[in-house]
Formats: structure tokens, sequence, C-alpha cells
């Protein structure tokens, strides 16, 4: 089953569920309008969707990392941020990847680099909405690309995302392409590096990654659950890290320090998926730390996508200098 497909059952769960809720209140009185009881319902559904955000956020706080200075919040923000957060699931879950499919998108006289986006677990394309639109109010080509079968092993995907690679600069007309995942994209990323090297790939941004893995992964079902998982230990270490498990530490193994170099990795000190959070920290690599920001938010936060597109007109600028 397709992300796509299976998010579109849980809708209908919850759409069922909602009715129901709606029905039962005017069949045994508890309210006398049709629109009280469809609010009824769907209050009920949102609550129960807001405790799964809760219990994410309630999940990670045993395995998270020490918060640096810098990055510590105060309540409001915390407010903001389990509210963006729980936006950022609904929506995402419930509408942009539920309605999304894969694209291709060449912008003519384009100078940067044409995107290659890479999606997390569990999600699709529908995931890049915010980032895509950036995309194009820039003028930057790009494509999306689902990576299924959804609980296949990350190596899996490689076939698929050297054919996007391929189209992306046959139809650019580009030499090589930007590589940008979001959580367990970016291992799929470095993945494809381990199998292929770098001569198509200007660079790669891993967002909310695992990098040695996230306490999370041992509760999802899949190989790539399995290969993202954190065994204890501290997080942030080289190919011997006992904190990850044996396809990260193999992976780690297998890069260069050119390897490293080629990547940056943009995370949130508040991620409520990866945990610790210092695992999205890339030896070799450089290393963008945002606070305040949830995971699934990362792909919508105003600093986040601002930043990020910083780094690419910055790389874009300093190849057109060579």
């Amino acid at each position: 089953m397709s992300a796509r497909a299976m998010l579109r059952w849980v809708l209908l769960v919850q759409l069922v569920l909602s009715a129901a809720i709606a029905y039962g209140a005017l069949r045994y009185g508890a309210v006398a309008s049709t629109w009280l009881a469809a609010a009824c319902g769907l209050a009920c559904v949102l609550l129960a969707r807001m405790l799964l955000t809760a219990n994410n956020f309630r999940a990670t706080a045993r395995f998270s990392s020490a918060t640096p200075a810098p990055f510590q919040i105060g309540a409001g923000a915390r407010l903001r941020l389990f509210a963006e957060e729980f936006i950022a699931t609904l929506t995402h879950s419930s509408w942009f990847m539920a309605h999304a499919s894969a694209h291709q998108r060449i912008h003519a006289g384009a100078t940067a680099p044409p995107l290659l986006l890479l999606h997390g677990y569990g999600c699709n394309s529908g995931y890049w909405t915010h980032l895509v639109r950036e995309l194009d109010a820039a003028r930057i080509s790009h494509a999306t690309l689902d990576l299924e079968p959804m609980l296949a092993g990350i190596d899996d995907f490689v076939p698929a995302v050297r054919g996007a690679v391929e189209a992306l600069c046959a139809a650019s007309g580009a030499q090589q392409v930007i590589i940008v995942g979001h959580s367990m994209g970016g291992l799929v990323a470095r993945a494809y590096l381990r199998a292929h090297g770098s001569a198509r790939v200007a660079h790669v941004f891993t967002i909310g990654t695992p990098h040695h893995g996230t306490s999370l992964a041992s509760k999802g079902p899949g190989l790539n659950a399995v290969q993202m998982q954190y065994h204890g230990g501290d997080a942030g270490g080289d190919g011997g890290d006992p904190a990850a498990g044996g396809w990260l530490r193999a992976l780690a193994a297998s890069e260069s320090a050119q390897t490293r170099a080629l990547i940056t990795s943009l995370f949130t000190h508040h991620d409520n998926i990866v945990a610790p959070q210092t695992s999205s920290v890339l030896e070799g690599a450089r290393n963008i730390a945002f606070g305040g920001v949830g995971h699934v938010a990362l792909g919508r936060n105003r600093r986040v996508l601002a930043r990020l597109m910083q780094e690419i007109n910055t790389l874009s600028t300093a190849r057109d200098n060579l």
C-alpha cells in the first residue's frame, strides 16, 4: 500500500468516527442541533489527533539530548512549537500528502542546479508542498519522488533515486542535482551516494535526518524503521558509533571525508520524532541547528525554508563564480 492510499484510509476512518460521534450526540440528546453534533464529532477527532502529537513529544522526552542554552525556549515558545507541529501534521497527512503525486517541473532559463526532493518515513511527495512553492517562486527546477514500497529497506529506494536523478539532469540540461531529504529521505540520499558516488550530485541537504538513529524507530513497522533504530548510548559518532544500528554504522563506515563535505544537515533541538536530537549531527558535514521547531514542521517553518533557500542560492552563486 502506498502512503497516499494509507492516508486516505486513515482519513476515511476519521470521517466515519466523526460521523458516528455526531450521530450518537444527536441520538442520545447530548446536543439538539445537527451542526452542533457535527462540530462535536469533528472536535473529538481533532482532540485525538492533538493527543497523538502530544504523545510524540512525550515519547521522545526520555531520549532527548540536552538543549544548548541558545536554543532553550520558554512556555510561550513551547506552545507555539506544539501548535505549529500539530497543524503541520494535520494538514500534511489529511490533505497535502493524501492528494499529492510526484512531479517534475523544469523552469526555462534556471541557473541554479535542479533539486530532487526525498520525503521521509510514512510520507510522500506531498510533504514538500511549502518548499515547492518557494522553488517555483524562485524559478528553480525540481522533482519530487514517492519512495515506495513504503516499508521497504532504505537501499531498495536507491534505484528509483538514480532514475529520478538521471531524468532530472536530462530534462534540465544540468550535469548535477541538489538532493534535499527530510528525515529518512536524508539517509536515502546518503545510500545513493554510497551506491553511485557524487558525480551527479552538487550537494545534499538533510533536514531532521536521524543520522545515528532515533528511539521512535523501534515503534514503526518495516525494514526501513529497523534500519533507523537507535540503540542507546551517545548519539553522534563515527562508523563505530554504538548508538546506531548495524545499517547506519555500515553506511557511516562507507563514507569518505569528501562525501561528508557534500552534506549539510539542518535539524532542530526540539525534534519530536528524532531523539536524541543530536542524532541529526553528522560528523564531517556542515550542521545548522534550529530551535522551537518540530519534526514535521521543518518542511513548512519560515525560518527553516528561508535558510534552506539561502543555502541553495549561495551554493548556486559559488558554482557560477567558478
